[in-house]
């Protein structure tokens, strides 16, 4: 069975099978793209994967460029899905977040060859 973090609630439920934003199936693959397509989510991981400490709530604002609301929901999303934790000295990337990173980091690479190619 697969689980994921219900990112509304912060509960754990099951989407095997079940429909989520974006998809029929549930599958962990659509829930994770579903979550790194809503505004500014990309940008905050981005952001804290360059910190060389952790964040606090201004800090990351100002770095991610965006409004206190937008970076309130999305940090409630990213911290029920394991992505970010929050500590005494601030936010940081978890060791998931860490590891969802380094798998974007090459698409970051390819990306820039594939628009460098195409003109965009």
């Amino acid at each position: 069975m697969v689980s994921r973090a219900n990112l509304s609630t912060g509960t754990m439920k099951s989407i095997a099978g079940k429909r989520i934003r974006g998809s029929r199936t549930g599958r962990p693959i659509m829930v994770l793209l579903d979550l790194l397509g809503r505004r500014m989510t990309l940008r905050i991981l981005w952001e804290l994967s360059n910190a060389e400490e952790p964040l606090i709530f201004r800090e990351l604002q100002e770095k991610a460029e965006t409004n206190p609301a937008v970076l309130n929901a999305r940090l409630k999303e990213l911290r029920a899905a394991n992505l970010v934790s929050h500590t005494g000295d601030g936010y940081v990337l978890t060791t998931e977040g860490r590891s969802l990173c380094s798998h974007i980091r090459p698409l970051n690479a390819w990306a820039g060859r594939w628009a460098a190619a195409t003109e965009l």
